[in-house]
């Protein structure tokens, strides 16, 4: 199975993992819409910063999200291409993969 030639599968871990997290999730929910500072993300899950701040390491090092600092504070956005290469892995399986029959184990007897 091909894939893509810039994404090695450390990467490919690293964003299946990511997405693994139900806080986590929700980060990239909220992040659907609009790009979001650290504050307003802390105060929509309803988790410390500290804790947060934990997840989006997570999300940045699987290249989920973006961050870029304006003054003191630091906004996050998704990073779209990334998704794009998960779900051309996972499309792969859905494409070149055919469902077999059962294949009944031959009795010992």
């Amino acid at each position: 199975m091909a894939q893509p030639s810039t994404t090695t599968p450390a990467e490919m871990i690293a964003g299946f993992h990511a997405l693994s997290d139900p806080i986590r999730l929700q980060v990239l929910d909220l992040l659907r819409d609009r790009e979001l500072c650290v504050c307003d993300l802390c105060e929509q899950l309803e988790v410390s910063q500290s804790k947060l701040s934990f997840h989006l390491k997570t999300l940045k090092e699987a290249s989920l999200v973006r961050a870029r600092q304006e003054g003191r504070w630091i906004y996050y956005s998704l990073n779209l291409p990334q998704f794009v290469v998960l779900e051309q892995y996972l499309a792969e399986y859905r494409r070149f993969s055919s469902i077999l029959p059962v294949r009944r184990c031959q009795d010992a007897s």
